[in-house]
């Protein structure tokens, strides 16, 4: 049976399909048929005007009918597109070829814009998605559209297609200049379009729009006994990527977590997760949380039809085989109709999927890509699914963002990464917008503020965002100690503890008299802590915390908060699961049963605080057998401390990092005696004096295993990644004697830390440390998150350091401020390298009033910064009263003609400048003839680097004047110029005058002459003789 007379034979089946549905899926249907030219204009318009679906069916069916077989064969290809299977399975359809697509570079050049938007209508109301408000003021801009007409197209009683649609009706009416402005605006577009979701789907897209609004809402886990509306504290922190596009790998400030999925900083095309990395507080969490806030808003992130967002800690819990399709609506967001259909869409648009990650490293087991699993509705473990998902066997095409500390990230799993952002805290102007918006009273927050700046240590420790909420939360306490306090983690994570225990017992008392008299809890919630970290569980079920001892009056202190189900089997009243409000604060009782408890000894402090290789997942406790062990049972002290030895072995390291330094705290002598037993004290005293004799001897030994200089060469150390942890459990115990010693046998010219993770805190460390170095070092922090914070802590080192070297750290004029004002007192301080910064000309002032004052400086290289011509003028006033700088580094600036001239005239009579980088400056023939003329004066510069400027062949020719009479001139770099065979040809004349060049660089390669006897005639023959046959191939 043909078509038509398939139609015929079933119209009143159609009829009540199409009459019956959704005004949605009628009007998709015209949208095809318009745009394959089954209906004119006349036509659709007379099938819309009934009010009644089934009317407009009627019409539609008689037409249709009335344009042959063909016609027919189109009319139910589109039904079959639109309709959902389900309602056409009574119905006898046949099998019809589509229309041919018609190639795009070969369409018609005479199509008129009215005629290409109808010919794509499906394509454009759906492009139009989310953008019609936009479409309407540039409308009414150009004048096409009345304010009236788009307030009329724009009422909330039409879903958004049909806005679309209204808004394409109407363009049409207006005519070709108004389609052609529409036209030219979704050319512009380059987002993707996105299918018309059917009314099932819209559905589930706003309950889990809503259910993630409201996930999302409150930041529960930053305090356990009230709630914090995130958008009425949420504050951006720096979020910084690798940008490949850019030279030596400089990183660049992200401005928004909007910007995670641009084109910038890709590392795998073919990959499609995002990693956002960061050290526990730094605020991915919140970060990731602020995501998905904005996608349910619909303020960002619209091109993804559903997010759905998993906690990992979470999926450990899962211990049953579960599918994919399981996965997203039993542990994120149930359908409450048509499952089938929705989780469909699903899989036929990854592209408009997004799924979130967070806290990937509290995953139990490591990354693997050994087992392999394709089938979406084949059941397997949670977190082979997980596995799977980011490496795309499963869901192709969706978007993954996933948040970790860096410990966890391996070369295998950054194999399926597209890039990888660090989040960085929070910035000095975030400090202080964060402390603004928890204290609504602005002068208890300018008070808070000023205390906070006029304290390093203090500002140091708040660009971290947990410690910055803890220090807000409990700045009464905190102000007691003044403004000379200098305080440490430790001292941070007691205040919390004591603001929580004050809260709960209403007492006005002191934090020696409220710990007694709560140390029972303490000791309740402390164990549960360690024995939660050492088996890598961070959630605790009713019937761990009645083993732990835990009652209904600890958990009101505040510390554990109730955790969201882990599925729907978990939300029964009789089974909460509980957290603690953050993996920082289980470290810190982890920290406080380890000093407290007097079984733990000395081989459990060693496996604490000794280095240790990675371990692998094989070594990791799996959720059934940590489930099925109980944690507590009742043993001997030696069976006890065998037993918390052992289980350190299985704990994550990072986690026992943060608790090692909180040990260290709470055995310093400010807090030994916090429970005011004399017995206690004696105890703590002699864990105190092993924790200091291993960390003692743990970087002796670091020291010991730095091989000896090469020949020629300095001596250096590139440090463990244990080094700085070890540095940072030294500040936690505040003793300067432990400090003195622990470098007392550093003798090193460089200490390498790059890419280490250095921010704000480590800085604070390192400088209470190295200050007691006996010998000048030079300290290389290269690619780390320093910042203008972190250069405040290190200032109390910088006279033991002959230089410093702080490439990418995202340092400001205001940073380098600080940086010079304290480097004008050192003596020993010699060189400064500060490229692929925020450096403007604002600085450099600062720079020339060091120049001037420190008469054995000998390097600074400003690379890659934000400076003009403007300050290399300033810094050319220093130059010209400096007669000790050997190497000034300018590179990648915008100085241009005139700061090559300013920089020319400085160095005219300069005595001791050797090597001058102006690479990629900007600089023309005015600049060239600048910088030639000072070669006739200068007797002292060995290289000129003015590679990627602007100079031309008449340039070359001032050039090779001022070579005819320079003697001192080994290296002139010309590459990537605008310099032909002519410009070449003048070079290669002067060479025969001069005999001190050894290299002249051009283009990608450089000519150099015999370096064994640079004063020989048989050298400059050599270097013309390459000139001239460079010459020949030009």
């Amino acid at each position: 049976m043909c078509a038509d007379q398939l139609i015929k034979a079933q119209r009143d089946q159609l009829i009540a399909i199409l009459g019956r549905g959704s005004v949605e899926n009628f009007e998709s249907i015209l949208d095809h048929l318009l745009a394959w030219d089954l209906l004119n204009w006349e036509e659709y318009e007379y099938v819309k005007s009934p009010r009644l679906l089934s009317s407009s069916s009627r019409n539609l069916l008689d037409i249709v009918a009335c344009k042959g077989t063909r016609a027919c064969e189109l009319f139910i290809l589109v039904l079959e597109d639109v309709i959902h299977s389900s309602l056409l399975t009574n119905l006898i359809l046949g099998n019809y070829k589509p229309p041919e697509k018609t190639d795009e570079s070969s369409a018609s050049p005479s199509l008129l814009a009215s005629q290409t938007l109808q010919k794509h209508r499906p394509d454009v109301v759906r492009k139009l998605h989310g953008r019609i408000a936009a479409v309407l003021e540039l409308l009414h801009r150009c004048g096409h559209f009345s304010k009236y007409e788009c307030v009329e197209i724009h009422l909330p009683i039409y879903t958004p297609s049909q806005q679309a649609r209204k808004l394409l009706d109407l363009t049409k009416a207006k005519g070709d200049d108004t389609a052609q402005v529409l036209l030219d605006y979704i050319d512009s577009e380059s987002g993707p379009i996105k299918s018309v979701l059917g009314n099932v789907c819209l559905k589930y897209q706003e309950k889990l729009s809503s259910t993630l609004a409201a996930q999302s809402r409150f930041l529960t886990n930053y305090a356990g006994t009230e709630n914090m509306c995130l958008e009425d504290v949420y504050v951006d922190c720096i979020l910084e990527i690798s940008n490949t596009t850019g030279t030596n790998g400089c990183l660049r400030r992200l401005i928004g977590l909007e910007d995670i999925f641009g084109p910038d900083g890709i590392l795998n095309k073919d990959a499609e997760t995002v990693l956002i990395t960061g050290e526990a507080g730094s605020g991915k969490s919140t970060s990731l949380q602020q995501m998905q806030q904005l996608w349910a808003a619909k303020q960002a992130f619209q091109d993804f039809t559903f997010v759905f967002v998993f906690s990992c800690r979470r999926l450990n819990f899962i211990d049953k085989h579960i599918s994919l399709e399981m996965l997203l609506f039993e542990h994120c967001c149930w359908p409450d109709h048509h499952q089938d259909e929705v989780f469909q869409y699903i899989l036929d648009h990854p592209e408009e999927i997004m799924f979130m990650f967070d806290g990937f490293d509290e995953l139990k087991f490591q990354f693997t890509d050994e087992e392999r699993h394709c089938s979406p509705t084949k059941p397997t473990i949670a977190l082979n699914l997980i596995f799977n998902l980011l490496q795309g066997n499963l869901m192709k095409n969706t978007k993954k963002v996933m948040t970790s500390r860096p410990s966890a990230v391996t070369a295998i799993l950054r194999k399926y990464l597209q890039k990888e952002m660090t989040l960085k805290g929070f910035s000095p102007e975030g400090i202080e917008m964060f402390i603004r918006k928890c204290h609504s009273n602005s002068s208890s927050a300018e008070r808070i503020l000023y205390f906070v700046e006029a304290n390093p240590a203090l500002h140091g420790l708040c660009h971290v965002p947990f410690f910055c909420w803890i220090v807000s939360k409990c700045h009464e306490q905190l102000m007691q100690n003044g403004s000379d306090f200098t305080p440490t983690m430790t001292d941070v994570y007691l205040l919390i503890l004591e603001h929580f225990l004050l809260h709960f017992t209403h007492s006005s008392q002191g934090m020696n008299e409220v710990l007694p008299s709560q140390v029972g809890a303490i000791l309740h919630l402390s164990k549960l802590a360690l024995d939660g970290l050492t088996s890598c569980c961070y959630i605790f079920s009713a019937v761990q915390l009645q083993e732990a001892e835990v009652s209904e009056e600890d958990i009101s202190l505040g510390f554990l908060v109730h955790s969201h189900s882990a599925s729907h089997a978990s939300s029964v009243v009789n089974n909460r699961n509980y957290e603690f409000l953050h993996i920082t604060v289980q470290c810190f009782f982890a920290a406080l049963y380890i000093t407290l408890d007097d079984d733990v000894g000395q081989s459990t402090l060693y496996s604490l605080f000794k280095p240790r290789q990675k371990k692998t997942s094989s070594f990791m406790m799996s959720a059934t057998c940590i489930e099925g062990c109980p944690f507590y049972c009742h043993q001997s002290p030696e069976q006890h401390e065998n037993r918390s030895e052992t289980m350190l072995q299985g704990a994550k390291r990072s986690n026992l990092q943060i608790t090692a330094s909180f040990v260290s705290g709470l055995l310093s002598g400010r807090h030994r005696n916090l429970m005011g037993k004399s017995s206690l004290i004696q105890k703590q005293s002699k864990k105190y004096k092993l924790v200091k004799k291993y960390l003692e001897k743990s970087i002796q030994k670091h020291f010991l295993s730095i091989p000896p200089a090469v020949g020629g060469e300095k001596k250096s150390m590139h440090a463990l990644p244990e080094f700085v942890w070890w540095i940072k459990c030294i500040y936690e115990m505040q003793d300067s004697d432990l400090a003195k010693q622990a470098v007392s046998k550093l003798e090193v010219d460089h200490l390498k830390l790059t890419y280490c993770g250095i921010g704000p805190v480590e800085c604070t460390a390192l400088a209470y440390v190295l200050k007691h170095l006996k010998n000048p070092v030079g300290l290389q922090l290269d690619y780390n998150s320093v910042g203008d914070v972190g250069i405040e802590q290190l200032l109390p080192c910088l006279n033991v350091c002959h230089s410093i070297y702080l490439r990418a750290n995202n340092i400001s004029d205001q940073g380098v401020s600080k940086l010079v004002d304290r480097a004008l007192g050192c003596c020993n301080l010699q060189k400064i390298a500060l490229f692929h910064n925020n450096l403007t000309d604002a600085c450099i002032q600062n720079f020339a009033k060091l120049l001037i004052h420190n008469d054995n400086f000998l390097a600074l290289r400003l690379g890659n910064n934000h400076l003009t011509g403007a300050g290399a003028e300033v810094l050319a006033e220093g130059l010209k009263q400096n007669n000790s700088i050997q190497y000034l580094g300018l590179w990648g600036n915008k100085i241009g003609d005139a700061g090559a001239c300013a920089i020319a005239a400085a160095l005219e009579d300069n005595t001791s400048m050797l090597w001058l980088s102006l690479v990629g400056n900007d600089i023309g023939s005015r600049g060239a003839r600048a910088l030639a003329a000072m070669l006739k004066k200068n007797t002292v510069l060995e290289e000129l680097c003015l590679q990627e400027n602007s100079l031309v062949d008449e340039d070359m020719l001032h050039f090779a004047e001022g070579l005819q009479n320079n003697s001192s001139l080994k290296v002139l770099k010309l590459a990537n110029n605008k310099i032909s065979r002519k410009g070449m040809e003048f070079i290669a004349t002067a060479l025969k005058h001069n005999i001190t060049i050894a290299s002249v660089w051009r283009k990608p390669c450089y000519c150099r002459g015999d370096s064994k006897n640079d004063q020989s005639r048989k050298k400059i023959d050599i270097l013309i003789k390459i000139l001239k046959k460079e010459l020949c191939d030009l």
